[in-house]
């Protein structure tokens, strides 16, 4: 049965969604976001992150994109916050800052060091060790009275590249959720096992939070590969097939993109998964397609 047969006849319920953006640089990158927001918003995503640059390089437009989404739209955003470059303080100061424009939820990360992931992270005089040592900080820190962030972070099915490892990535997840996380995201991959393998791993060590499975709708095919051996992400030979000679014809790579990623998403929800993160490199069309294709219909977005 093809994925548009699957979708017409779907009668499990529709997934939980949630989508990354980034934050403009250029105003017509700006333009594009708010397009993209304002899209997306009747597939009411649990929340809708934002990035940081590398170095903590766009924190001032992260901080700006959070808030007027938080104000300005029924969307729940949940704002990047890394350790890179800043005190223990900054950091905190800047947790206080997305709290009083509305955030209520935070995706905690060691970062990359301002010449990009690769480079060896070193940590910033008075600053935080890692995004354990983040997530505590968060969590003991007075923020205003009754004052919780949700927390979210991240985790890697196929390994950190600094990994030294399976136990110890595991043992460090579980100490990102002992240290107060609420949920972790994965990176991208491509095999549904990938993915599986990883949460029994996870289980076995003691993780019993959500781990929610990361999406990637990037369709270009080049840029994939170049992001993939970055964060050493496999990428199967039958997806290099499939994309072969399709470098002129951005309309067959995106329907492409969408169908690989429903076909995904179906293999996990066969085995109970029900949540996605989508990374959607603030394209509106082929999210909107990959939800449509999984069975969600347009609805009133409701405020958090």
């Amino acid at each position: 049965m093809n994925t548009l047969a699957v979708a017409a006849q779907q009668t499990t319920p529709a997934p939980n969604v949630s989508f990354e953006f980034f934050p403009p640089k250029t105003d017509k990158m700006e333009a594009k976001l708010w397009e993209s927001v304002a899209r997306l918003s009747p597939m009411a995503p649990n929340f809708v992150s934002v990035t940081y640059g590398a170095g903590g390089s766009t924190r001032d437009r992260t901080q700006k994109t959070v808030a007027k989404i938080a104000q300005d739209t029924p969307l729940a955003p949940a704002a990047h916050l890394t350790c890179v470059g800043a005190t223990k303080e900054d950091v905190l100061k800047v947790a206080e800052d997305f709290w009083g424009a509305g955030v209520r939820h935070l995706v905690a990360l060691r970062g990359d060091p301002p010449s990009g992931m690769g480079e060896k992270f070193e940590q910033h005089p008075g600053g935080f060790r890692d995004s354990v040592d983040l997530i505590a900080g968060i969590r003991e820190y007075d923020i205003a009275p009754g004052a919780r962030f949700e927390i979210s972070v991240s985790c890697y099915p196929e390994q950190h590249p600094d990994s030294l490892g399976w136990d110890e990535d595991i043992a460090f997840l579980k100490a990102k959720q002992d240290a107060g996380a609420d949920r972790a995201i994965t990176q991208f991959f491509f095999e549904p096992d990938v993915y599986l393998s990883f949460l029994e791993r996870a289980h076995a060590g003691g993780v019993t939070m959500p781990i929610v499975p990361g999406i990637m709708l990037q369709p270009n095919f080049n840029g994939l590969a170049r992001m993939a051996k970055v964060v050493e992400a496999s990428v199967p030979d039958w997806l290099f097939k499939i994309y072969e000679g399709t470098e002129d014809d951005p309309e067959t790579r995106e329907l492409i993109t969408a169908n690989v990623a429903v076909e995904l998403c179906h293999k996990l929800s066969e085995q109970g998964v029900n949540d996605f993160h989508f990374y959607t490199l603030n394209r509106a069309n082929l999210a909107l397609s990959t939800c449509r294709l999984l069975g969600l219909k347009p609805k009133a977005a409701t405020a958090s």
